[in-house]
């Protein structure tokens, strides 16, 4: 298994350009919490817990966080975990709200990201690597850390891997 810094080196190869990483800001959020309100359904109550399939991926996508990095993980749980709150109301109303926010917030998700792609002259990370789709959340929280100046070794080594972010002087570049 690769580490922590490989595993955000290599998607960081792929997300160079701020405004791509902007745009990772808002489009990888929106197409997680549309992922966890889609599969929300159908839900078993077990009582004291409501077992779905996005309780699973949840569980499956923090423990792969947290044999990452510890710090990571744990921001990584407590975002999912509260997503998945928000998303179980949308999940339990009628199936037009349950469909219309999953299927609504995924697919304007996916058009912000492919914006950034756009700017970036580059395909998403996931084309050449599917673990991209579960790297794309934890890039995301290590860039807000970055900003917040958390974790400067990590960013440290990811530049000295790929390089720095770029910001690109005109927009008409492929």
């Amino acid at each position: 298994m690769k580490t922590l810094t490989q595993q955000l080196s290599q998607y960081a190869a792929y997300h160079r350009d701020k405004r791509n990483i902007h745009t990772h800001f808002v489009g990888i959020p929106m197409i997680v919490f549309a992922v966890l309100i889609l599969l929300s359904r159908p839900a078993l109550d077990l009582g004291l817990l409501t077992a779905t399939p996005a309780l699973l991926a949840v569980v499956l996508s923090s423990a792969y966080y947290l044999v990452l990095d510890r710090r990571y993980g744990l921001v990584m749980l407590t975002l999912l975990v509260l997503l998945l709150l928000l998303a179980r109301p949308l999940a339990e109303g009628t199936t037009t709200l349950w469909l219309g926010w999953g299927i609504g917030l995924f697919v304007i998700g996916w058009i912000i990201q492919f914006i950034g792609h756009y700017y970036e002259g580059r395909k998403p990370a996931f084309v050449d690597d599917l673990i991209g789709l579960a790297i794309g959340p934890l890039f995301v929280v290590a860039e807000a850390g970055f900003l917040l100046g958390l974790r400067p070794e990590v960013e440290k080594e990811i530049i000295y891997q790929v390089g720095p972010t770029l910001i690109r002087e005109h927009l008409g570049r492929p």
